[in-house]
């Protein structure tokens, strides 16, 4: 048993969490910038809840966070009341946040210069991955520090590997992100002309899922994008925008081509203008209905 704080308590964290005290056995303080959310989680779970990040990782052996973006994790990790304000020399803090490699690279050398480890573990599996407790999770940093997170970590993961130095768990992330939309606007184009072709779209799947079309996007989406259900569950398409961007800020610094990731993200925007940035990602068929 370890003590461990873990901070943010959104759609992912929440459950996340919730494993490190059932499942893991671990002692968990959370802390969420909403209060009451994280009342909620003590109410729900048992442990304990913190004001701060800063009274939240005093004492912890094991910080996680999982938040929104950069600057979300900079103002949970950073200033008085912050997580490097109050943890301690020889803990690891792990950033389960996709973030860009930059905040990574830039918070590892924060938490070196105090004596703590740090891991970049951004998380793949949405949210009934972190329900179920069965994420992948994509780490970068040093060795020991890893080898130190990983019983910790294999608490919620289906799969946990280090691909690399800090900052490659973030790059990684991002290749995962973009392999998604690729198929998944390819995925939105065949069930869309499908559709329009008059096919029985539960026949067709049976056929395709079985060949080298085969996806889990397909077998576990087809439906509810054939439906034009989009609501309610999976990775808000807002989220997924985000995530391109990063992606795509990156790849002008690295000097990859990335056009189908360009075109995709703009689809995004266009799903988020009309207000539907929430709807799963898969409302890239919606985009289509006219078409």
């Amino acid at each position: 048993m370890a003590k461990v704080s873990f901070l943010g308590l959104g759609v992912m964290g929440y459950p996340m969490a919730g494993h490190l005290l059932k499942k893991g056995g671990h002692e968990v303080t959370v802390y969420n910038r909403s209060p009451a959310k994280a009342a909620q989680w003590v109410k729900e779970y048992g442990g304990k809840s913190a004001p701060t990040p800063k009274e939240a990782a005093q004492s912890a052996d094991f910080v996680l966070m999982c938040v929104g973006n950069d600057d979300d994790v900079r103002s949970v990790a950073y200033g008085d009341g912050g997580v490097l304000a109050g943890i301690r020399k020889g803990a690891i803090l792990v950033d389960h946040t996709t973030a860009s490699a930059i905040v990574a690279r830039e918070l590892h050398a924060k938490c070196k210069d105090k004596g703590v480890g740090f891991i970049d573990a951004p998380v793949s599996g949405g949210q009934a991955g972190a329900t179920n407790g069965q994420l992948g999770i994509m780490c970068g940093g040093d060795q020991a520090d890893y080898d130190k997170a990983l019983p910790v970590l294999n608490v919620y993961a289906k799969m946990c590997a280090l691909i690399g130095g800090t900052g490659a768990g973030q790059l990684t992330k991002m290749v995962n992100q973009m392999a998604i939309v690729g198929l998944m606007q390819g995925l939105a184009e065949a069930l869309n002309f499908g559709v329009k072709a008059g096919l029985d779209m539960e026949k067709v799947v049976s056929v395709i899922s079985k060949g080298a079309a085969q996806s889990w996007q397909l077998e576990n989406r087809w439906k509810s994008m054939v439906e034009g259900k989009f609501e309610g569950f999976g990775f808000a398409s807002e989220w997924m925008r985000k995530d391109l961007n990063i992606a795509l800020a990156e790849a002008k610094r690295n000097g990859a081509a990335l056009p189908n990731t360009a075109l995709i993200e703009q689809y995004y925007g266009r799903i988020c203008s009309r207000g539907n940035g929430r709807w799963d990602n898969t409302a890239l068929m919606d985009l289509l209905k006219g078409g």
